[in-house]
Order: structure tokens, then C-alpha cells, then sequence
């Protein structure tokens, strides 16, 4: 169940500068920010959608999370603007503090607010593969530290501005079958936890986009084979693994449910499936949080 939370900060206007013999006017009547966050659940892997409210139009709305900055964007309501906070798979529990600025007519209000992160355990799955699927040959390694290197690049750019529009939806049809942030014991070996989520899809499926973006990456990678990656603004990113077949090109732009490749079974793995992970600024969060706060079903109009 989705639920809102809101708190509210008066902060006092910015002194305004007068030249000597001139008498400085005061407002006594600070300008009201108040900072509200929407979310399924605060805890590793989950999306928050925070949300910056004043009485007048803003002119520009900051933030900042202790991950880093945190855009904001209008939205239809000029009172209103809106940022998407990812809490990550690996987050411990405890306080967060978002800090938020509003501008406007040269006066600034500040707001802190607070999240507290709850714990969340992942299941643990133990299977025994071929070895060949586990630890990639010495002569692949640089290949992947470079991958890697380029990943990092393409998601470490966010976009200032939103480019999706409506609500994020499934790129694929079937459902899914793994579940975000498991943690797989192979071999007897404990590895990372899943970062995304896997959905059946046989061979030639058509990948869609989750929604409006511009491609940020289209090229075959070494783990995730036939791999696109789409910046629908604001720091989310969807990335889309192991088809068969890529249909789009770095700096396409593209909407939502518009064909970017087919499902295959491209790079490291033993069958067919759509891989999708999603990630907000450096967070790795659960693709079904997105849907669950922004995709088919919109957010409540107002905050309770």
C-alpha cells in the first residue's frame, strides 16, 4: 500500500541587500515549503517519489540526498514539483535527511526531510552450475573491466530534465520469474545480490521501452549480451538485457511501448529471458517498486 508522509519547514526569507542610509525590508511572512515523500516502503531496493510543494510558483526546486543530488522537475500543478529518490539493495537501516531549496524571485526557502530506511531480508537461493556459467576465462577480463568502466560512465550523466511520460509499464508480457535482490550461493560460493528482474520471454519476443527516453547505450556486453540502456530523465535509468536483436541506436529517441529489440538469450546465461533493471541516480532498485509507485495505476492526487 502506497502511503503518503509530509512535513513542513518555515523558513525565513533571505535578508535582501541595501546600500547605506536605505532601510532593508523584512518579510514577516516567510514563504511555506513543504517536502512530502510516496512510496510502497522505505527499504533497500524500494523508489520514493518526493515532492516539493510552495504557495507561489517556484522558479527552480533543488535537492539534495546523502547519495548526491537529488533533481527536481515541475509537473502539471505550477505549485508542485517532483523528484524520484532510489533507495539501494545494499542500503543498511536508519535516518536519511533530504535537503530541498525553492527559488523564487530571487528569495530561497530550505526544508530538510526525513526518511527512515527499515531493514529488508532477500531470499537466498544454493544451486550447483557448470562452472563455465560461474567465473569467465582471464582473457575476457578486460573486456568486462572496460564494459564496466562504460556502464558507470553512461549512468553517472542524469538528465536535469523528466523525459518520461505516463505511467512506466513491463516491457515485456510474461511475468516475472526471479525476484529482486536474491542471493545466489553458486557453487558454494556466495555472489551479489540480483539487481534486476528476470521475465519469461522466448526467443523474438518484442522488447519495449518501459516508457519515454533517449538510448544512452545499444551495444552486445559480455555478462548482459544484446544490451540497450534508456535515460528517461531524472536519474532513471532502465537497462535491458540479453536480446537477441537490438532495434535502436545511441541517441534515439524513444517512447513508451515503442519496440527497441527482441528477447534472446545473448551473454551469460543458460536460457531465454528479458533481464530489466532499473536504475534512480546510483541505486539499484526493484523494477516492480517503479511500477508499483509510477506505472499503470497513478499516485494519489494529493498527499494524506
Amino acid at each position: 500500500m502506497l502511503i503518503w508522509i509530509t512535513c513542513a519547514a518555515l523558513i525565513a526569507l533571505l535578508p535582501v541587500a541595501g546600500s547605506a542610509g536605505h532601510q532593508v525590508a523584512v518579510s514577516t511572512q516567510p514563504p511555506r515549503l513543504v517536502v512530502s515523500h510516496l512510496a510502497r516502503a522505505v527499504q533497500p531496493g524500494e523508489v520514493v517519489l518526493v515532492r516539493a510543494a510552495t504557495p507561489v510558483p517556484a522558479d527552480a526546486v533543488t535537492g539534495e540526498a546523502p547519495s548526491g543530488a537529488l533533481p527536481f522537475a515541475r509537473t502539471h500543478d505550477p505549485l508542485v514539483w517532483e523528484a524520484v529518490l532510489g533507495v539501494d539493495v545494499s542500503a543498511k537501516a536508519g535516518p536519511v535527511q533530504l535537503r530541498v531549496h525553492a527559488a523564487t524571485g530571487g528569495e530561497r526557502a530550505d526544508a530538510t526531510h526525513d526518511l527512515a530506511v527499515t531493514a529488508k531480508t532477500f531470499p537466498v537461493r544454493r544451486i550447483t552450475v557448470d562452472p563455465k556459467f560461474v567465473d569467465p576465462p582471464a582473457s575476457e577480463l578486460p573486456r568486462i573491466e572496460r564494459e564496466a568502466k562504460r556502464v558507470a560512465a553512461v549512468l553517472a550523466v542524469v538528465s536535469p530534465e523528466r523525459l518520461w511520460v505516463g505511467p512506466f509499464a513491463a516491457p515485456v508480457p510474461g511475468p516475472p520469474t526471479s525476484a529482486f535482490g536474491r542471493i545466489s550461493v553458486i557453487n558454494g560460493q556466495r555472489r551479489t545480490p540480483h539487481t534486476g528482474t528476470d521475465f519469461q520471454a522466448a526467443v523474438g519476443t518484442p522488447i519495449t521501452a518501459p516508457n519515454a527516453g533517449r538510448v544512452v547505450l545499444s551495444e552486445a556486453l559480455y555478462f548482459s549480451g544484446e544490451t540497450v540502456i534508456i535515460d528517461h530523465g531524472l536519474g532513471v535509468f532502465s537497462f535491458l538485457a540479453h536480446l537477441s536483436r537490438r532495434d535502436v541506436g545511441v541517441g534515439d529517441a524513444v517512447h513508451a511501448g515503442v519496440v527497441v529489440g527482441l528477447s534472446g538469450v545473448t551473454g551469460r546465461i543458460t536460457g531465454p529471458h528479458l533481464h530489466w533493471s532499473v536504475r534512480v541516480g546510483p541505486a539499484r532498485v526493484d523494477p516492480m517498486a517503479l511500477l508499483a509507485l509510477l506505472g499503470v495505476l497513478p499516485p494519489p492526487a494529493d498527499f494524506q
